[in-house]
């Protein structure tokens, strides 16, 4: 679904095998790691919205969870950390989309150093969004959430994912470039439902509400 409650996971799959395994045992643990990088590329891409509601703890790849959300929400008592250093273990799928998050210098730090994170110190460097109180607190700051999501037309929503990924990841020409088409298109889309809707002051089509979750 569109939101979740995740906890350790991902990066630390499959630690237990020998260290004398052989080059094609190697491979195994490469390809299934390689697999969760490939999840990731996936969430990190999809067109509609990411909303992530963290609770208890979120471990290793949970992290890597965290970083391809569109918006997360974390509970004030979570733990948050990359521990895969501390057994030997390298963070090798989450570590480009933790940089991508929160930038160099803490991304450097967080995962070649295994750090754990209060929830306050994730909002800080920009890994969450939001910080709720209690669980209820948490589950209200989503439903929030949800319905600003579900004023926005997912047609736009979709474009302006596009548009901001590749904004980080390509040129700037080439990216205003793709922009303007997005634009033009848009205006011969959603946005004529849109426009005619704020000007009869009412909602559009696609807007909706949900209650809770």
């Amino acid at each position: 679904g569109a939101n979740g409650t995740f906890c350790s996971g991902g990066d630390l799959k499959g630690m237990e095998g020998s260290q004398a395994a052989d080059s094609g045992a190697d491979e195994g643990r490469a390809a299934s790691n390689r697999r969760f990088g490939a999840l990731l590329e996936v969430i990190d891409a999809l067109p509609k919205a990411v909303i992530v509601l963290i609770e208890g703890a979120a471990m290793g790849g949970a992290v890597g969870l965290v970083a391809v959300s569109d918006w997360a929400i974390a509970e004030k008592s979570v733990q948050i950390g990359t521990p895969e250093v501390t057994v030997g273990v390298i963070p090798a799928q989450i570590a480009p989309f933790v940089v991508a998050r929160i930038g160099y210098a803490q991304a450097r730090r967080l995962v070649t150093y295994g750090l754990r994170l209060d929830a306050e110190t994730a909002l800080r460097i920009g890994l969450v969004h939001d910080v709720a109180d209690n669980h209820g607190d948490l589950m209200t700051t989503g439903v929030d959430a949800v319905n600003q999501v579900l004023r926005c037309s997912p047609q736009a929503v979709a474009e302006t994912k596009r548009l901001v990924r590749s904004s980080v990841r390509e040129p700037l020409g080439p990216t205003l470039d793709a922009a303007s088409h997005m634009f033009a298109a848009a205006l011969a889309g959603d946005a004529r439902e849109g426009i005619r809707a704020f000007v009869e002051k009412r909602k559009p089509a696609w807007a909706a509400k949900v209650e809770g979750l």
